[in-house]
């Protein structure tokens, strides 16, 4: 166990409130799990902020949460601008400097501040939890952003058209990470991206899903594979072409990525398997869970991303996790094609 430092200590305080990410929550498990003296800090946290538990936390609407963070940092920055303060602070409240509660070296101390940070956090808590979402909103689309540049200068560079892959009719889009001479996988024309070096490979991940483990990209060569190295390595899906037609960045707005499938929970692990999936209405409600099921970004021809809570785009009522002909009861066996330009489909 390595020594326990400030990133734990303020992990611990994190997961005790509940606005740890799933992935930091697996973090902070795995913590306290091999160290006694995070239990001893978790347990001390929880105690202090055990009357947490009785308080109702009201929904907070996105647009007072929005103008609350906004306002918090225009207040932050104030503080180092004088002259601008007083515009944003009542006389009296300029020139309080920040104070600092070492809690985790005197315990004495949080019995002192308890009941102040009880009335903060009850206070704040929709809106710390409305923050961090857009934080991890907003990195997630950093990462997406940077792939769909990739894409427009690749196709920039090729006559207008986007990395594409030799498909045989009936090619098993679902094999990601597939390393064999065919060109199954849908995510190879992405990987195209990475080998030609219009993309760096860490930027099809988004930093909000949860993994199982680190991904690692040290020694990893990426002339050595011909799609992404293991599923772990992407965490996006990137559209599928209609057949009938050759996929060019024509200027008309057109979904090109998003966040990961929920189709990408169900894939086989075994490449030898078959993909065959009874679609129900739980599955054509679910969103992406690189953000805990909330919604996902999508990423636009026209450079634009939109972080949406359903599954379709304000272009149409087209379901971009499946082909158009897929409802309630149908089966999809993993090699599904659109049926026109129209239909955004995209896959893992």
């Amino acid at each position: 166990m390595t020594s326990f430092t400030d990133q734990h200590r303020e992990l611990l305080f994190d997961y005790s409130l509940g606005l740890t990410s799933e992935s930091e929550t697996v973090e902070a498990e795995r913590l306290l799990a091999q160290s006694q003296e995070a239990v001893g800090l978790y347990d001390t946290l929880r105690s202090v902020l055990s009357p947490l538990d009785a308080l109702e936390v009201e929904p907070c609407p996105e647009e007072l949460a929005a103008r609350t963070v906004l306002r918090l940092k225009e207040v932050s920055q104030a503080a180092l601008q004088p002259d601008r303060a007083e515009e944003l602070l009542p006389v009296g409240q300029i020139g309080l400097s920040t104070i600092r509660i070492p809690f985790w070296r005197n315990w004495g101390d949080i019995a002192a501040v308890a009941a102040v940070l009880v009335l903060t956090v009850g206070v704040l808590l929709p809106t710390l939890s409305f923050a961090r979402q857009q934080y991890w909103q907003s990195r997630c689309q950093t990462n997406l952003g940077a792939v769909q540049e990739g894409m427009v200068r690749y196709a920039g560079d090729h006559d207008g058209q986007f990395p594409s892959v030799p498909m045989d009719a009936g090619a098993p889009w679902w094999k990601v990470s597939y390393q064999g001479p065919e060109n199954y996988s849908n995510t190879r024309r992405g990987y195209k991206l990475v080998r030609e070096g219009y993309v760096s490979l860490d930027k099809f991940l988004c930093p909000a899903r949860p993994v199982d483990g680190q991904v690692s990209f040290e020694n990893l060569k990426v002339e050595d594979y011909s799609d992404f190295p293991e599923r772990s390595f992407i965490s996006f899906s990137i559209r599928i072409g209609c057949p009938q037609s050759r996929e060019t960045n024509s200027g008309t707005r057109r979904v090109l990525m998003a966040d990961q499938n929920p189709l990408a929970e169900r894939l086989p692990a075994d490449y030898s398997a078959e993909f065959r999936l009874r679609v129900d209405e739980e599955f054509l409600r679910a969103n992406s869970r690189n953000h805990g099921g909330r919604g996902q970004n999508v990423a636009f021809s026209d450079g634009s991303i939109q972080f949406l809570r359903q599954r379709h785009t304000s272009l149409s009522e087209d379901d971009i996790f499946t082909p158009a002909e897929i409802t309630d009861g149908c089966e999809m066996r993993g090699y599904e094609r659109p049926c026109s330009e129209k239909d955004a489909f995209v896959a893992p």
